[in-house]
């Protein structure tokens, strides 16, 4: 089967086409032939050698990628939720080793969900870390209420454009922070108002704040804590929360804390309900073939792209 190997970090150069054997299923797993899969900014920053690079660096070969869409090709012997022929989409053993920029992929049954039929295999691979990574944080580890004041950071990014609409979907007012340029986008995700973060200082719009989500770290975590009410929170996903800003969110009364995504079909499930549904829907800003993984990368790494880039396997 065709596969990318991570050769070394660095630039895209290290990602190296290669062909390799079909993987062997455990028991408890299902191969799939994959036909799409999603590229995020974990991606990039374990190919350069951050991210969760540091659990990976020993394999041999070393295959990233985490998110799938695709066909069931074979089932384990103890599998009883799927079947061969089966469309299934997934976020695929993060943070260990996913092996997803492949023509064929080993996956844990556990981690998987069957692809709604009203969705493409491109939308599907969108709806996995990213969706899942919003789902987990507003879902299983905030406690949004009708009525509450949610501020969604990077609003019109991956995991943003799906947090906005499933805390739209728990009743919250949300306010999204995106340029200018995404704001009729953010609203059309359900948001009720978005600040161009190149013009507006949000600290002085916003104020009272029940729950922010923050997928930047580094400065906005100090100033979003500046417009949260007491007893309010905020979920710091991409750098966790320093020993300095947890205490200072706690001499608000303000919880700080940060999460990892973590693969889940129970949690796969619940998105492929929703996308059925229509409540949740992805955003594909760019489709790349398979052979175009490093302008994929490329695209991710400027930071700047709405929704989510897929990669597609013929």
């Amino acid at each position: 089967m065709k596969a990318i190997k991570l050769t070394s970090i660095g630039g895209v150069e290290n990602l190296e086409y290669a062909s390799l054997p079909l993987p062997v299923i455990k028991d408890d797993e299902v191969l799939i032939q994959v036909k799409a899969i999603s590229i995020n900014p974990v991606d990039v920053k374990t190919r350069k050698g951050k991210g969760v690079y540091g659990k990976l660096k020993t394999l041999d070969p070393l295959i990233i990628g985490w998110d799938v869409s695709g066909v069931v090709n074979t089932v384990g012997s103890s599998v009883k939720d799927f079947k061969e022929g089966d469309e299934v989409f997934g976020m695929i053993n993060f943070p260990g080793h996913g092996q997803a920029y492949a023509e064929y992929v080993a996956a844990p049954a556990s981690h998987l969900a069957k692809k709604p039929a009203n969705i493409s295999h491109e939308e599907a691979a969108a709806a996995t870390l990213a969706a899942l990574t919003a789902y987990q944080a507003l879902i299983e580890h905030a406690d949004i209420k009708p009525g509450n004041k949610v501020l969604i950071h990077a609003a019109a990014g991956g995991v943003g454009h799906y947090a906005v609409q499933i805390a739209k979907h728990l009743g919250a007012h949300v306010t999204g922070t995106a340029s200018a340029a995404n704001t009729n986008f953010v609203l059309s995700l359900g948001a009720d108002a978005n600040i161009d973060y190149h013009t507006q200082d949000f600290t002085q719009i916003l104020s009272n704040l029940d729950f922010v989500l923050d997928t930047l770290g580094g400065e906005s975590i100090d100033r979003s804590l500046e417009v949260i009410k007491p007893g309010g929170a905020i979920n710091s996903i991409p750098t966790g929360l320093s020993e300095e800003v947890t205490g200072k969110a706690a001499a608000k009364n303000v919880k700080g804390y940060h999460t990892m995504v973590y693969s889940s079909g129970k949690d796969m499930r619940a998105i492929a309900d929703w996308l059925e549904k229509g409540i949740l829907k992805s955003t594909v800003s760019q489709t790349f073939d398979f052979s175009e993984i490093a302008q994929a990368h490329l695209q991710v790494e400027t930071g700047r792209t709405k929704g989510k880039i897929v990669v597609t396997i013929a």
